[in-house]
């Protein structure tokens, strides 16, 4: 398997440790400002984004905006560690895809809709970043809540200087 499918699997695997402590009323406790969102509406959320991926390879016809909005995930940490599972096989089916295989993007950037011609490595590495992103708001509504969770990398990037290690000077 290659590094960058290596890379997606080991982003998504640390959502199950985060999902099997948390109760379904934690996951869809929607009450924190200034969103008021819920943590399985994150996760619904990555989850959409890779199944728009997973539906355009095969065709290099990514529409990122077709998102199906599976309400069972936002509701069930079950269905979202299901759906999760499903991901992980299907991620590594991607390894047949070169990292420079042209794919065509669709995509709302705030301005309508636009197709946009990226490479499958771009689109992957954008995926992941996308996950972590979520993760990490993920991560900060359960803090609000008080929940510690175990999943130390989770919400990270891993280019983030490490807490003990982190100086002002690495701003520069």
């Amino acid at each position: 398997m290659n590094k960058l499918i290596k890379a997606l699997i080991k982003t998504i695997d640390m959502a199950k440790p985060v999902l099997i402590q948390l109760s379904d009323q934690q996951f869809t406790d929607s009450s924190l400002p200034p969103y008021y969102s819920c943590i399985g509406t994150h996760f619904r959320h990555i989850l959409d984004f890779y199944r728009c991926i997973d539906e355009g390879l095969a065709t290099s016809e990514v529409d990122l905006t077709a998102r199906h909005r599976n309400s069972e995930v936002e509701f069930s940490c079950g269905a979202a560690i299901s759906h999760l599972e499903e991901l992980r096989k299907k991620i590594k089916e991607w390894a047949v895809f070169p990292s420079d295989k042209k794919i065509w993007v669709t995509d709302d950037l705030g301005d309508g809709r636009q197709r946009l011609e990226y490479t499958f490595a771009a689109l992957a590495a954008q995926a992941n970043s996308h996950t972590i992103h979520h993760f990490a708001l993920i991560n900060f509504m359960l803090n609000q809540m008080g929940i510690a969770i175990a999943e130390s990398g989770f919400g990270y990037n891993p280019t983030t200087p490490k807490q003990d290690n982190f100086n002002l000077t690495d701003l520069n």
